[in-house]
């Protein structure tokens, strides 16, 4: 069984967006085409996070806020060319800010738990290689039970 879902989106903020060389249309909320040749794998494309200093960046969190203790399931919604993919990387922090683990997604959909002491998150879409995608969404689903 499910619990709460949030659904991410690629919203038109640009400062943790790698802008050198990418061409960015939005076309929807949910339809995003990036387009970049020249990047080289392993660059982070895009980041969101789940708690921010708004009078520094002048964003709101664009993450759910989770614990250590409920499973998760994320759904990776980007359409990429074959033999190409974007990877996503959840990088949990503890109170201090320091990083308390990772994990890296490379299918459309994972399973995963997040460290106890996580305190924040954020979420990172890196390229694996890929020139040119168009991103939906991501979905972020608590699972109420082991057995989805």
């Amino acid at each position: 069984m499910a619990g709460q879902s949030w659904n991410i989106y690629w919203d038109e903020y640009c400062t943790d967006t790698y802008l050198y060389g990418s061409e960015i249309i939005c076309h929807r909320k949910d339809h995003v085409e990036f387009k970049n040749s020249l990047m080289a794998p392993g660059t982070i494309i895009r980041q969101w996070y789940s708690k921010t200093n708004y009078q520094i960046k002048k964003i709101e969190p664009a993450l759910p806020m989770i614990d250590g203790e409920g499973d998760y399931e994320i759904i990776v919604n980007i359409d990429t060319p074959p033999a190409e993919c974007c990877l996503v990387r959840l990088v949990f922090y503890d109170k201090y800010g320091e990083e308390a683990g990772s994990i890296a997604v490379r299918d459309k959909t994972a399973g995963f738990r997040c460290p106890l002491k996580t305190y924040s998150y954020c979420m990172q879409l890196v390229n694996g290689g890929v020139r040119a995608f168009h991103f939906h969404s991501i979905v972020i689903r608590e699972l109420t039970n082991g057995t989805d």
